[in-house]
């Protein structure tokens, strides 16, 4: 058993982390074997994410006044996070392809750029496409109409170009 000097100290790594959260994922980890957990926090790191096993109470306890409390108030089971400041698209996408493969893993709440989400919500952000690709959209949309401004101006010099070429196969022009 932790003394309390030592559960203090965890409440206030918890609460400095929470404070910089913007993203923020609670799952449950029940009956996840050793292998699975190494497997899970890989996958983890591999989206840009963070993850870590919490005590209910203490996480509710370094939430208070920060924008988690909401998502952490009332837990209840084994509870773990998942968490990032960089993209929660990616770090959803990985946990939701983790839960499909491991039924055990679950979600309870969710956090995304400060406010609260339900499950449903964390699985629409799974289906999302990332940041990088979402900008590749919009970029080729503020594109594309130049493009096709470029190609029209083009295709007046082109088509010049083409009738001055049968005429001049044609002998259509005299010197």
């Amino acid at each position: 058993m932790k003394k309390k000097e030592d559960k203090q100290k965890d409440v206030e790594s918890l609460r400095q982390d929470f404070a910089s959260l913007k993203n923020l994922f609670v799952t449950g980890y029940e009956k996840l074997r050793v292998d699975q957990d190494f497997e899970l926090r890989k996958i983890v790191r591999g989206a840009g994410g963070k993850y870590r096993v919490v005590k209910n109470n203490l996480a509710e306890k370094a939430s208070e006044g920060t924008a988690a409390e909401e998502v952490l108030k009332g837990l209840r089971g084994m509870t773990s996070m998942a968490y990032t400041s960089n993209d929660p698209v990616a770090l959803a996408k990985a946990l939701t392809a983790y839960a499909k493969a491991n039924p055990t893993f679950t979600f309870k709440a969710g956090m995304v750029e400060g406010r609260a989400i339900d499950i449903k919500a964390i699985n629409d952000l799974a289906t999302m496409p990332s940041k990088e690709e979402i900008y590749a959209r919009l970029l080729f949309l503020m594109n594309a109409p130049a493009q096709r401004l470029v190609t029209v101006m083009n295709a007046v010099g082109r088509n010049l170009a083409v009738v001055v070429d049968q005429g001049v196969k044609e002998n259509k022009f005299q010197a």
